[in-house]
């Protein structure tokens, strides 16, 4: 089938989370992990590339990008969203900015919109100011993330140090006032050689009335609420066509495990809850101690748990445990560590007969499902908004997996995720 619609995200939770709101529009979502080694086949119409490149360095991302960006091409996309988290997790070089201007640059294309916002999940954009539910993103738990601390609400100013190109923006005022007004605020910027906008976002309205507006444009950035409402335009346009989407939603009988490094404020929220289970059987992994012993001992413990009590092993800490580890190991390997401890365990799960993987956190996420050797996911039930369950060959084995942002979901997530795969 002819690919319309091409997507690159920054990570894997991003990438499950923009193709559990695409798919809603009942047009077939294709996502594919990493940038595949082989030509386009058996394209979907909206095509998604997940990479792990949200905290590499700046042109290993751009090159990264710019590979995704040539295979969605080769598959027939004429329209491209860049998708990125929608806290806008990025340092002062990147890598949300040089990417996109990199994306720009390869398609000849003169202007593009930042719009993370997602009202569902408490993210909206107002005078160009990010808001975690009432909290500016500076003063919301976000202010201590361990890879992308942001100590700054204000888009336009995270923005500029990232590009070359002017940065402007449209505020909530002219986005209420429709689509219409706000092509010709667009209009007016990029004749003043305005080259990045961010656009303001506080409700489902004000993203129907951003995507009717920039729907036209080759190239779009964000978080992926404000992709959603794109299939249904181009369902009206005739651009793509909705089948029915009956998923099988096969994957063999086994046991789940959860996996969870992920140290947002609601990770650990919904870590308690699990915990206060009390049945469940749990193991906190320290990189202290990973950088001691390595994964040997969660292994160990792994392989004499009762796996149909879904157990459970954990990086998620406090801020302040965060930064004494980073402080002894260093940032970049206190959170290998980590991953490669998460990933580790999810293969020796899987060979013990797990088939069900609730996995927690951005970087985790894209660990895990590499070490599993997924290359492409189907997309089931949602979970929790932007939170679906997807499934996947991986070796032999047809699993079941959730790939968690963060910050998404409820405190129950990790229980209801399981009754959600069991209905």
């Amino acid at each position: 089938m002819t690919t319309y619609f091409g997507a690159i995200a920054d990570d894997f939770t991003g990438a499950t989370d923009l193709a559990g709101l695409l798919a809603r529009s009942g047009v077939e979502v294709s996502l594919r992990i990493g940038v595949p080694d082989s030509p386009p086949a058996n394209t979907a119409p909206l095509e998604i590339i997940a990479l792990k490149c949200r905290t590499s360095p700046v042109d290993e991302a751009v090159g990264e990008t710019k590979a995704a960006l040539d295979w969605l091409r080769s598959a027939g996309a004429k329209r491209f969203f860049w998708k990125y988290c929608s806290t806008f997790d990025s340092t002062p070089r990147g890598n949300i900015g040089p990417v996109a201007e990199a994306l720009m640059r390869a398609l000849g294309s003169d202007q593009t919109i930042y719009c993370p916002a997602f009202p569902e999940n408490g993210r909206s954009i107002f005078m160009g100011n990010l808001f975690v539910g009432e909290q500016p993103l500076a003063e919301s738990p976000m202010k201590d993330h361990p890879l992308t601390p942001m100590r700054d609400s204000n888009l336009v100013r995270l923005l500029k140090p990232q590009v070359t190109l002017p940065v402007g923006l449209v505020n909530r005022h002219t986005v209420a006032n429709g689509p219409q007004t706000l092509r010709d605020r667009l209009a007016r910027l990029r004749q003043d050689g305005v080259a990045h906008v961010v656009v303001d976002a506080v409700a489902n309205d004000d993203l129907t009335v951003i995507a009717n507006a920039c729907e036209g444009m080759t190239l779009l950035t964000g978080g992926s609420a404000v992709a959603m409402p794109l299939p249904e335009i181009w369902l009206k346009q005739g651009l793509v066509k909705r089948r029915d989407l009956k998923h099988d939603n096969r994957f063999e009988d086994g046991p789940a495990i959860v996996l969870s490094g992920s140290c947002s404020a609601m990770t650990s929220r919904q870590v308690a809850a699990f915990l206060r289970e009390g049945d469940r059987p749990s193991l906190k992994l320290d990189p202290l101690e990973l950088a001691e012993h390595g994964a040997g001992p969660a292994l160990e413990w792994l392989s004499h748990q009762d796996l149909a009590m879904t157990p459970m092993l954990y990086a998620t800490t406090t801020p302040d445990a965060v930064r004494a580890a980073q402080e002894k190991l260093g940032t970049d390997r206190a959170g290998a560590l980590v991953e490669s401890a998460l990933a580790a365990c999810a293969v020796a799960a899987k060979e013990l007969g797990v088939r069900r993987f609730v996995v927690a956190g951005g970087e985790t996420s894209g660990a895990v499902t590499k070490s599993l050797d997924v290359k492409r996911l189907d997309i089931g039930s949602e979970i929790a908004p932007g939170v679906p369950w997807c499934f996947a060959r991986s070796g032999n084995h047809d699993i079941a997996i959730t790939l968690k942002s963060g910050n998404f979901g409820t405190e129950d997530f990790f229980a209801t995720a399981l009754e959600v795969l069991e209905t």
